[in-house]
């Protein structure tokens, strides 16, 4: 059953993956999320857990990566392999946008890129990433429910994290991109590929326009915390 970079075994897998990019926070979140949680995948340092949450649903997370071609590989495999219906990717962004704060929550109802990553298809045009809209409604009812601030829009999904062009940000903030991050284009040309569910939530933890602006490492995690909660909840509806 094991794939190239998954060695879990049949059954290993949730229906519903939350999938942060970073290993140690895939760790973090099994260990202060879940309970009854078992390591599923360990290769290349790729952690994935399996668990239960305050409410006695299972779940799982596993971790990404960084950029898409990474993302790509491992919400298909999941998908593909092990009976994955649902990847809700949790993961920090950049903000775009004066109006957004540090720790708002993005609901990314579409992903534009630079990337090529759909060029694999050949379609002749441009495919417009968006999530499933089941998850973000359920994400908007529960960021509603927590008072929690929260903005429902498009972000950017770039290949770039240090781009030689310093100001090519402005031109996508024009067209109301709410943030910038890596991975999301990626998955959501998967799950509409294959047939699945996918939505990704960000916490804004930098400030392209207030620079000034920057989530310490003790701020960064009681902020992405929330977040983890409202992706936890909306996960146990898709369960």
């Amino acid at each position: 059953m094991s794939t190239p970079h998954i060695n879990a075994k049949e059954g290993d897998f949730a229906k519903v993956v939350l999938m942060p990019g970073d290993p140690k926070r895939a760790e973090w979140i099994a260990n202060n999320f879940l309970h009854d949680v078992k390591l599923v995948n360990d290769v290349r340092g790729v952690l994935g857990f399996t668990g239960l949450t305050r409410n006695n649903i299972r779940i799982s997370v596993m971790a990404s990566g960084m950029g898409h071609p990474s993302i790509g590989i491992y919400s298909h495999e999941l998908f593909t392999h092990y009976g994955v219906e649902t990847i809700i990717r949790v993961g920090t962004c950049g903000s775009y946008q004066k109006e957004i704060n540090l720790f708002d929550v993005l609901v990314c109802l579409g992903a534009s890129t630079d990337s090529n990553f759909a060029s694999q298809l050949a379609l002749g045009g441009t495919f417009s990433a968006i999530a499933s809209y089941d998850l973000v409604e359920k994400s908007v009812e529960v960021l509603k429910a927590k008072h929690l601030p929260y903005r429902v829009g498009n972000i950017l999904a770039s290949d770039i994290f240090y781009d030689f062009n310093q100001e090519n940000w402005k031109k996508w903030a024009k067209l109301g991109i709410l943030g910038v991050e890596m991975e999301s284009y990626a998955l959501y040309l998967n799950a509409a590929l294959l047939n699945k569910k996918a939505l990704t939530l960000l916490t804004v933890t930098d400030h392209f326009i207030n620079k000034e602006q920057k989530a310490t490492a003790i701020e960064r995690q009681e902020g992405l915390a929330k977040m983890i909660e409202v992706a936890i909840l909306t996960a146990e509806k898709f369960a």
